[in-house]
């Protein structure tokens, strides 16, 4: 149940950045660039990251040791769960 609930975080943390003109929510921007997205994108992967990495500590006591592999493997799905926010802000969406 756990998983489930951290995938569900990921899938919408990965899709926020496409969905506001704000940086982060706080920030009004006039235009916000696909770079401004894509370090929000980089941004809300370390927080979820850190949400997991509690969530790991306090149910198994310890947390796995990870190397490079495990943080390319994650990163890159969590660029494939931002795609429907990307889709949506540049191809549906009438400026």
């Amino acid at each position: 149940m756990t998983i489930t609930i951290l995938l569900l975080l990921a899938l919408l943390a990965a899709n926020l950045p496409w969905f506001s003109g704000r940086l982060l929510y706080l920030i009004p921007l006039k235009h916000k660039s696909v770079g401004w997205c894509l370090l929000e994108l980089v941004i809300l992967y370390f927080v979820v990251g850190a949400i997991a990495i509690a969530v790991e500590r306090s149910s198994v006591g310890q947390v796995a040791e990870r190397h490079w592999e495990f943080y390319a493997i994650t990163f890159s799905l969590f660029v494939v769960f931002a795609f429907p926010g990307f889709v949506y802000r540049y191809f549906w969406r009438k400026h």
